[in-house]
């Protein structure tokens, strides 16, 4: 019999063969076709079972070696800036505004002039107390005078001792007088002094209140004028939750967390637009009661404001800087991946297999995350290559940066 072949340099001369073949047999022409049509269907099939399709290759994944550390740890908190002396300013007698001085919203020092009162009714009750003071030292004189003469009479008995009682009650209750009009004239000076209203302290001016020509209840609302607002220095307040501090004392219990002597960490400032403010501060305040309706406590720190780059009430970002963690392990972010069930990282085990670990990330470090609980150091992590490994999946690894470009096929471009 003959060695049949799927393909043929000339198929014609094949199926005539088969045809010749099948007559043969005693086979009619239409059986022969049938015959013919099932051989090479079973030929190519034949044909397709013995091309087996090549293994895929090796996936070939970047990796880092891990280990444990001592790294700085970076505290970031939300925080808002406030005025570290922030005064009302009141008008101390009443009467009417007669000027605005100040530009409002600008900066002032301490003592310079923001509203003037009518002054006229103050010094007129000035000059009515200067000329009670004038009068009272004028009956004083007389008094003296009176008991200078009485006294060496009653002493020779020319004069009753209760003549030198009465003109020694005169002397004293005109030399009291005396005291009260000096005091009536300190006040009127004082009251006068008080028509001129100036800044208590240096910082930024608010909105005034007043407008020229309003009369000022000294003890009423109408009194408020306006705030000085000091911003040289300026505080930055944060807060800190319960559960916070009970993991920080945690930690440091442990170990895991080393804070600064006597808790005395760098505050940084970071601007809503990102950039570093150029003064650091120091912590100065920690409220030692909870919040009972948000379950935390303030921290206030101080810093320098001389250009007034910060004004009260703005939101930034507050780092606190001088904590460490010790024997810590840090990942590059490439490395942790979130999932369903949480987050993992890829590792390379034993024989090259891709073996997947479930972490919990903690603060986020200068060059990765920071790993609480999953990794101990010592692992090869896969932080590039690794987007469709299963459990078990023998992998190529090779260090950070050093895969090499995949490779155009044959007869693409590159």
């Amino acid at each position: 019999m003959r060695r049949l072949r799927y393909i043929a340099p000339d198929q014609s001369a094949v199926n005539m063969d088969l045809f010749m073949l099948c007559e043969k047999f005693g086979m009619d022409r239409a059986s022969s076709g049938r015959a013919l049509v099932t051989i090479l269907v079973l030929g190519a099939l034949t044909a397709c079972s013995e091309t087996e399709a090549p293994p895929p290759p090796t996936p070939v994944v970047e990796v880092v070696e891990i280990g444990s550390r001592s790294v700085p740890l970076v505290i970031s908190r939300v925080a808002q800036t406030e005025s570290s002396r922030e005064v009302e300013v009141v008008a101390r007698v009443s009467g009417f505004l007669e000027e605005i001085v100040y530009v409002e919203g600008t900066p002032v020092k301490e003592g310079d002039v923001m509203f003037l009162m009518d002054r006229k009714p103050f010094e007129a009750r000035l000059n009515a107390a200067k000329g009670e003071l004038e009068a009272s030292k004028a009956r004083l004189w007389t008094a003296n005078a009176n008991l200078k003469r009485t006294k060496p009479l009653a002493e020779a008995d020319a004069l009753s001792q209760s003549d030198l009682d009465q003109a020694t009650g005169e002397q004293q209750a005109a030399e009291a007088a005396v005291y009260a009009a000096t005091a009536s004239v300190t006040q009127a000076q004082l009251d006068l002094s008080y028509t001129t209203i100036r800044a208590p302290a240096s910082g930024v001016t608010g909105q005034s209140k007043q407008r020229e020509g309003a009369y000022l209840n000294a003890f009423s609302d109408s009194a408020d004028l306006t705030y000085v607002a000091q911003i040289d220095p300026i505080w930055v307040n944060f807060s800190v939750s319960q559960n916070e501090l009970e993991r920080s004392l945690a930690l440091q219990s442990k170990g895991q967390l080393v804070v600064p002597a006597e808790h005395k960490y760098e505050l940084q400032i970071v601007l809503s637009s990102g950039e570093i403010y150029p003064h650091s501060g120091t912590l100065d305040f920690a409220d030692p009661s909870f919040d009972q309706t948000t379950g935390t406590f303030t921290v206030r720190a101080v810093v320098a404001n001389p250009d007034g780059l910060l004004r009260p009430g703005m939101f930034v970002t507050a780092n606190l800087i001088g904590a460490t963690r010790p024997n810590a392990v840090v990942v590059p972010k490439e490395a942790v991946r979130q999932t369903s069930n949480g987050q993992v990282v890829w590792l390379v085990g034993r024989d090259n297999k891709a073996e997947q670990r479930p972490v919990i990330t903690g603060e986020w470090v200068k060059d990765g995350w920071l790993i609480e609980e999953g990794l101990s150091g010592g692992e090869t992590v896969i932080v590039g290559g690794g987007m469709r490994l299963r459990p078990g999946t023998e992998v190529k690894p090779v260090p950070q940066g050093k895969a090499k470009p995949p490779q155009p096929a044959a007869g693409q471009k590159g």
